[in-house]
């Protein structure tokens, strides 16, 4: 596999890298919109020869300007730049986004971040894109900025799906707060998948037949509450089956912090501070509150014997999918 740069401002960036195709956009989730955004642009980087970068921003934007309400994260930095690479980018600068940055005008993006920083070929990026201090820049303002400075500009439409929906991060968020985690996977074009240190807990599922790996998830996070049929990755690579639970457990710790706790099946060892990763393939029910443990074990059988099932006919939806979810 080639090389690939992750990159944290334009000022770092390798000599080789500058002069390319420049994919500019907050790409969270890198979903099937932002796919046509991004093959457009590695098609211009192959057409002139040059290197296929994008330009993303950390953190997001809207935490930035609203830190109390942190946005749900549908791919953390990490497994962004993953994405990009397996899709054929040379690399990634994920531009810090402090207030200095926010503050800059439209031209000062242009001239510092494309030209001097990227000395950019060619921009490809949505149709609505802004930049600049209060949102100055936009398309329009974009294109002329190209023809006096002297590099190209693509503006993609919005991408939509088979009914005619625009494809978008946040939709795919409310799909996920609504447990449609199938449907979600065809939005991104890949399972979604979190990831985690696996962490100690009350080791209550050990002492029921059902040890689990336990991750802390951000609090932003908004998942829907109830158990999933999922694959568990180490962070070996090695794959397993599982079927895990995200809440509060109401049945034993209904005032606790909401967690995921991964049954992986057919599997014994210590995992305590690996990070790992669950990919969700399907939801299974709600989170419930038993009467006694008895009932919420006999209902746990009843939930693995459902995931095995559905977990044994499942293919990979995509290339994506089998760098992130296979």
């Amino acid at each position: 596999m080639k090389s690939f740069a992750r990159i944290k401002d334009v000022a770092e960036l390798p000599a080789e890298l500058r002069g390319g195709v420049v994919a500019i956009g907050n790409f969270d989730g890198v979903h099937r919109g932002h796919q046509s955004v991004l093959e457009r642009a590695l098609g211009e980087a192959r057409k002139l020869g040059v290197p296929a970068l994008a330009l993303t921003f950390e953190p997001h934007p809207r935490t930035f300007f609203r830190p109390d309400t942190p946005v749900f994260r549908l791919t953390p930095a990490p497994m962004k730049a993953e994405l990009l690479r397996a899709i054929g980018f040379d690399g990634v600068v994920e531009q810090t986004f402090d207030r200095a940055f926010a503050d800059q005008s439209a031209e000062e993006f242009v001239g510092y971040i494309l030209m001097d920083g990227l000395g950019i070929a060619h921009a490809v990026t949505g149709f609505d894109f802004h930049f600049g201090r209060d949102r100055q820049g936009g398309p329009a303002y974009l294109i002329e900025a190209g023809e006096r400075h002297g590099f190209g500009v693509t503006l993609v439409d919005a991408f939509r799906d088979e009914g005619s929906e625009v494809v978008s991060s946040s939709r795919i968020r409310a799909l996920l707060a609504t447990g449609d985690v199938a449907q979600a996977a065809g939005l991104l074009g890949y399972r979604h998948t979190v990831a985690g240190e696996v962490v100690r807990g009350k080791q209550l599922g050990r002492t029921l037949g059902f040890p689990t790996a336990n991750m802390v998830l951000p609090p932003e996070a908004d998942l829907k509450h109830g158990i999933y049929a999922v694959r568990f990755r180490r962070a070996d690579g090695s794959l397993h089956d599982g079927v895990a639970s995200f809440g509060r457990r109401p049945t034993v710790d209904e005032a606790g912090a909401p967690l995921l706790e991964t049954f992986v099946f057919d599997f014994s060892g210590d995992l305590y501070g690996e990070t790992c990763r669950v990919s969700l393939f399907g939801f299974l029910r709600g989170e419930e509150k038993f009467d006694s443990l008895e009932a919420l074990t006999e209902q746990m059988r009843r939930d693995e014997a459902e995931a095995r099932a559905l977990l044994s006919g499942v293919t990979p939806l995509s290339e994506l999918d089998i760098t992130i979810a296979f």
